[in-house]
């Protein structure tokens, strides 16, 4: 089977499809080149505290890279405790997952309510069945 060939989200050029990394490999180190501006920023004991703005003013990062990173863990929570990206569904901002506990609690709520009222369809199926079946047999 052929990889996938698809462009470049950020430049546009052909590239292979991959796991690992969602731009081409030109993109890719310049994205390196600035992981290592903000990693270099952040590891000043200083600096650890600081916020995604402060973060962007300093290095002149992009905000959607930075989140990127943050994103696939590049950098720990423990470390850095005001780094977060929003959620999304309602943009604030969370440390994990896609969710705040907020919404992750109502996608759960919504989920139990359709649940229950899929059970619920279902006997009404099963008591329609029984119905036209008895209905069915009593004429015979």
């Amino acid at each position: 089977m052929m990889p996938d060939v698809i462009n470049c989200p950020n430049c546009g050029k052909l590239m292979v499809k991959s796991k690992f990394r969602d731009v081409c490999e030109g993109c890719y180190k310049e994205e390196e080149k600035q992981y290592e501006t903000v990693y270099k920023y952040m590891r000043k004991r200083e600096n650890r505290a600081a916020t995604i703005p402060q973060i962007i003013e300093a290095t002149g990062v992009d905000e959607a890279l930075l989140l990127k990173f943050i994103k696939n863990g590049r950098f720990q929570q423990t470390h850095f405790p005001n780094l977060g990206y929003p959620c999304d569904k309602c943009g604030k901002i969370i440390n994990t997952g896609k969710l705040c506990e907020h919404c992750a609690g109502e996608l759960r709520t919504e989920l139990a309510i359709h649940q229950k009222e899929e059970i619920r369809k279902q006997e009404l199926r099963n008591r329609e069945k029984q119905r036209t079946y008895l209905a069915n047999k009593d004429r015979e």
